[in-house]
């Protein structure tokens, strides 16, 4: 009897397996994951509401939790962008999947470049890792987890425990009752979008 248990254990640990590395529905949750992307670099709410189930959990890399509402209502409460402002671009890299039937786990490093005026960049990263569910044919993210990648002050030197530190207390500085505006440790102010990324804006809202 035990060993038939065990068989069947170890089968279903395979099937598990298999089901986790061959993610037949990969194409279509990576596509959605781009157009979303794409999507939130415009505030989209359009994008949003397709994206987002309505049961969704949310934890920011602030440490904040909210839902779909919260982020549809800061959407549509966000100023319409000048020409002048800072244009980010969000792109997805180091893709994995893994689907369990009608559940699918995706994971990725969310890159955000941002250009200003003068055309300087700044590249963000930040770990994200979403719970998608498939109901009625159609994939939402009903969890999603974003974690920061702190930034090493050269750029291209891997983050140090100091360096973690920093960014992990960096607090919230002011709040125009849509979003909280946050100090970095080089002094540049910034907002966490509904992705989880920085998106920055004028050192005013964080004076």
């Amino acid at each position: 009897m035990k060993r038939i248990i065990l068989s069947f254990l170890l089968l279903f640990s395979l099937a598990a397996t298999a089901a986790a590395q061959t993610a037949p529905d990969a194409a279509e949750l990576t596509k959605l994951l781009n157009e979303f992307l794409a999507g939130a670099g415009r505030n989209d709410p359009a994008v949003h509401e397709r994206f987002w189930a309505d049961d969704l959990i949310y934890t920011r890399s602030a440490g904040v939790r909210t839902n779909k509402e919260e982020i549809l209502t800061g959407l549509r409460t966000t100023p319409a962008s000048k020409p002048d402002d800072p244009v980010t671009v969000y792109t997805a890299e180091d893709i994995v999947i893994h689907q369990y039937g009608n559940t699918a786990i995706v994971a990725f490093r969310l890159v955000s470049t941002t250009t200003n005026k003068d055309t300087t960049k700044k590249v963000g990263n930040n770990l994200n890792t979403g719970v998608f569910m498939k109901r009625n044919g159609i994939w939402q993210v009903i969890a999603w987890q974003s974690t920061i990648v702190p930034e090493s002050k050269t750029g291209s030197k891997p983050a140090t425990a100091a360096s973690v530190a920093t960014a992990a207390t960096e607090t919230p500085k002011a709040s125009d009752g849509s979003r909280s505006y946050l100090k970095g440790s080089r002094g540049g102010c910034y907002y966490l979008n509904a992705s989880g990324a920085k998106t920055y804006v004028d050192h005013k809202f964080c004076n």
